[in-house]
């Protein structure tokens, strides 16, 4: 099976979700603003957001897939469904407890993810119970993220990639349909968290039935498999999710900056997300099962050479969308956030953020390809080290950057330390010798660069003066923005042609 052309069904999936995740930031902007009820709802749902990316899509699906993958491929049909059996059940009791937990400590969660919103309490109050009714997620998707795994490990990687479609068409249904009827109207968003959760889980059911792993209830703690798994769990959570704990850390900061800060950094995360979930989200799904084979067979020269397609895709494609972010941000924002309550002083602050996103967005990306190159080795000390000398480093730069650039220096930190964090992977990569880069990287370096020096010229100059922006009706900076986007986009790839790049160079087969 190709990979490129998995690559392109999963970011075609990815795409439709995030095509739709900006309608849904379309309607939430437009109905409520950036003010004192999104902050409280960005904050509610950040909590259990992050706790998904942590337990479900990060540490546990890098701990699971490797192992599973294994399973797959040194043991009997039989075998890897008592893995899959027992992880399931094990996996919902222990995330069932935790969501209960949350929901009864929901106010001490708040205090310590937005300190600063106690001076407000009502503000408080309303984080609390959208807290409370956004918990749940965590345990939908921890399951869905098991789900997901599984379905990858067998090359069906379609079905995983759209569920997050389900999410946000729940969002702007509740938005536009049962705000007007909920009182205070944000709490419909809250329950529209509780929908999708439970709908992306419905969806996988059938897809696990048709491959023959539909989970059944079977607990054995003493199972190695299981053991295992958990085990390389606990360090994981560092190791694949730094970035989200940094972006918590973020909100506590910014919950002192004033009313609005919060919902900045969220609208600009929404946009840099965009490229790092279509590109970096993708890579690493697809890279890990193949890797996950080749370490089993004992594959070294393939696995090199995988990590090394999967680079050079990423600076492909990641080092244009960073610079496209920089020099489109004010036309990105006006065009998608720029209506209702959300105002001109709302657009320039979000577009500070977004600036600051963009300086670290190949860096973030790079993380999410590189981590894959060591969970797939099963080799955790190496990433967790890592992650927490990376951790640090953003703390720092945060109490740096804040007196100066406000809620943007925070989004500077997080993407100067995800830089941080790629080159030490890289290196830590290399002197393993996991990794030994293919010949004929300077060329493409340079081939590269000129590239994007032709695409950024393009882009300012199809883009015009910024004040325009914030005074053409919506219609109009559509039409726009999707001419200007195509001039760069036709700039940058024409460009490539020109100096030699093929689409057939990046051909590549799945590990059998």
């Amino acid at each position: 099976m190709n990979l490129l052309k998995i690559l392109a069904t999963v970011s075609g999936m990815t795409l439709l979700s995030r095509i739709l995740g900006f309608v849904r930031d379309f309607v939430i902007a437009n109905a409520f603003g950036a003010g004192q009820v999104t902050d409280a709802f960005f904050v509610a749902f950040k909590l259990p957001n992050l706790l998904r990316r942590l337990f479900a899509e990060g540490a546990f699906s890098q701990a699971f897939v490797p192992v599973l993958g294994e399973y797959k491929n040194r043991r009997s049909g039989e075998e890897t469904r008592q893995l899959v059996d027992r992880v399931a059940t094990l996996l919902f009791l222990a995330v069932s407890l935790v969501t209960v937990l949350g929901m009864l400590a929901a106010p001490a969660l708040v205090y310590l993810s937005a300190p600063g919103f106690a001076a407000d309490p009502d503000k408080f109050a309303l984080t609390v119970t959208l807290t409370r009714l956004t918990f749940p997620y965590i345990l939908f998707m921890s399951m869905v993220a098991l789900a997901g795994g599984v379905l990858n490990t067998w090359s069906r990687f379609a079905i995983p990639a759209f569920t997050p479609v389900l999410l946000n068409l729940s969002m702007i249904g509740m938005a536009l349909l049962a705000a007007p009827y909920v009182d205070p109207p944000i709490v419909a968003l809250g329950w529209a968290v509780f929908i999708g959760g439970a709908a992306q889980l419905t969806l996988q059911l059938p897809a696990l039935a048709r491959i023959g792993m539909l989970p059944r209830i079977s607990l054995n703690f003493r199972d190695p498999g299981v053991r295992r798994i958990f085990r390389l769990m606990a360090p994981a959570v560092l190791g694949v999710s730094v970035a989200q704990v940094s972006l918590l850390l973020n909100t506590i900061f910014a919950s002192f900056l004033g009313n609005g800060s919060v919902s900045w950094l969220y609208y600009a995360d929404r946009l840099m997300e965009f490229p790092a979930g279509l590109l970096g989200a993708a890579l690493g799904t697809i890279l890990l099962p193949s890797l996950a084979k080749y370490h089993a067979s004992d594959n070294l020269l393939e696995y090199s050479r995988l990590m090394d397609w999967g680079l050079r895709l990423t600076f492909l494609l990641a080092t244009p969308a960073a610079l496209a972010l920089g020099i489109l941000a004010v036309p990105l924002i006006t065009t998608l956030f720029h209506h209702g309550a959300f105002d001109t002083h709302d657009v320039l602050m979000t577009r500070n953020a977004l600036v600051a996103y963009s300086v670290g967005l190949l860096g973030l990306i790079l993380v999410k390809v590189l981590a894959p190159g060591f969970y797939a080795r099963q080799n955790i000390r190496t990433p967790v080290k890592i992650a927490v000398l990376t951790l640090l480093v953003t703390q720092l730069l945060n109490l740096l950057f804040i007196r100066w650039l406000d809620h943007a220096g925070l989004a500077l930190a997080i993407g100067l330390a995800a830089s941080l964090n790629a080159v030490l992977l890289y290196r830590g990569l290399r002197r393993l010798g996991i990794y030994a880069p293919q010949p004929g990287w300077w060329t493409f370096y340079g081939k590269l660069a000129l590239a994007l020096a032709v695409m950024g010229m393009a882009l300012w100059w199809a883009a015009g003066d910024a004040a325009h922006w914030l005074v053409w009706r919506t219609s109009e900076r559509l039409w726009r923005l999707s001419g200007v986007i195509a001039f760069g986009a036709a700039s940058y790839f024409v460009t490539l042609w020109i100096a030699g790049f093929r689409l057939r160079d990046f051909k590549r087969r799945a590990a059998d």
